[in-house]
């Protein structure tokens, strides 16, 4: 709730006009109390006006914008706010607009991340039902989105050339969503997650049975082999390790930001 403010008028209901013409709302956005009835006195003398207080009722946009707005203060950044809902999927997107972003998206969005978590919290302590709350700036999550379906074509590509899976870093579940929305039509290569929150990560792997036209032995071959000695001793018998098995690919961007829900489908 906003502040309670004091009206009078002749009546009751010409105070709540002006409550209402001054706050720009409507009837319905309000709250009043009436403080004091109008009195019309003796033969019209002594009359006493209506007194009300009226208190205009917070929308989710205006809990949204405070919030975020006390923590830009805290933080010393500068940025507007602007807030939009889409009824028909009950989804609350904001958008920041500024000089410096990179400080509110973080490493890989992880600040943006947690501001968005906290913003729904907020927003849905004051409804009655689910609002999704989606926080964008600088059109960081577009540009991720592309940035990880551009490693999933690459690993994929790397799980078909050297016949074994791929560990990812561990990511978020909007960002692991990516990843396997990306892949599921491959006809090669297929993806899960394993591990739990926060180190959860998605493996990419080699459907069984598939010929991807490129031979399982080289560099990253297992099993033996023999390779020649050039300075003496002829051929000599390949070893291996075990470092090949389980081999995390860190995805490197070159963004400040190189991180926000998961679908139903997310292992």
């Amino acid at each position: 709730m906003s502040e309670w403010k004091e009206f009078s008028a002749k009546t009751v209901e010409e105070a709540l006009n002006i409550a209402l013409v001054e706050l720009e709302t409507t009837r319905e956005n309000v709250e009043y109390e009436v403080i004091e009835k109008e009195s019309s006195g003796i033969l019209g003398l002594f009359s006493k006006p209506a007194i009300i207080r009226v208190c205009k009722k917070l929308t989710l946009e205006d809990i949204a914008i405070g919030f975020l707005s006390k923590i830009f203060k805290a933080m010393n950044i500068e940025a507007s706010i602007e807030v939009t809902i889409n009824t028909e999927e009950n989804v609350m997107n904001i958008e920041f607009t500024g000089e410096d972003m990179g400080p509110l998206i973080g490493k890989r969005g992880a600040t943006l991340d947690s501001l968005q978590y906290l913003t729904s919290l907020v927003v849905n302590k004051e409804t009655d039902g689910y609002m999704k709350v989606k926080l964008d700036t600088e059109n960081y999550r577009a540009r991720r989105k592309e940035t990880l379906e551009n490693l999933a074509k690459n690993i994929a590509h790397k799980v078909k050339r050297i016949h074994r899976p791929v560990f990812l870093e561990p990511m978020n579940p909007y960002e692991r969503r990516i990843i396997h929305s990306a892949l599921q039509n491959d006809k090669y290569v297929e993806t899960h997650s394993e591990g739990e929150e926060p180190y959860r990560k998605v493996v990419i792997t080699l459907k069984p049975g598939v010929d991807t036209g490129y031979e399982r032995r080289g560099k990253y071959s297992y099993g033996g082999g023999r390779s020649y000695n050039r300075n003496g001793g002829g051929y000599r018998k390949k070893r291996y390790n075990d470092s090949y098995k389980k081999r995390e690919y860190n995805i490197n961007s070159n963004e400040d930001d190189s991180g926000v829900e998961e679908s139903t489908t997310e292992e």
